[in-house]
């Protein structure tokens, strides 16, 4: 839960440097145990990749080794130094989604994390759902 936790403030952080484009999409893993995190741009772009994280890797947040003891802060600037591509395609602005992720996060806080997809059915409120992207 904590990791969880961490990884959307990390989001939260690059948002609020200017990579609002940054999305989250966040479910349950097929056994139920784990969940998971997928950081994508708002619009696919060919050839960028998204970043994945699994609670089950705790605080090896993208494998890495070096961030288990990081802040969201700290973590936010390894994954603008290593998600570089990935980043760029998530730079601009978009304060509805900025905004739905502040308040999820406040969410999270009270040990509620996300959850959009699971490999079983599966409520979910229609508040909870993140705005659409905006037009360009």
């Amino acid at each position: 839960m904590r990791d969880g936790l961490r990884l959307l403030g990390m989001v939260h952080e690059l948002h609020k440097v200017g990579y609002q484009r940054l999305r989250i999409n966040a479910g349950i893993a097929p056994t139920g145990l784990s969940w998971r995190c997928v950081i994508a741009p708002a619009v696919p772009q060919a050839g960028i990749e998204p970043a994945r994280y699994t609670s089950a890797a705790g605080r090896r947040y993208f494998d890495w080794d070096d961030a288990g003891q990081d802040t969201s802060r700290q973590l936010a600037a390894k994954f603008l130094a290593r998600f570089p591509a990935l980043c760029a395609a998530g730079a601009g602005l978009d304060f509805a989604y900025a905004g739905w992720l502040s308040w999820m996060l406040g969410k999270a806080e009270a040990g509620n994390l996300p959850v959009f997809f699971a490999d079983y059915p599966i409520e979910i409120d229609p508040l909870d759902l993140p705005p659409p992207p905006p037009a360009d």
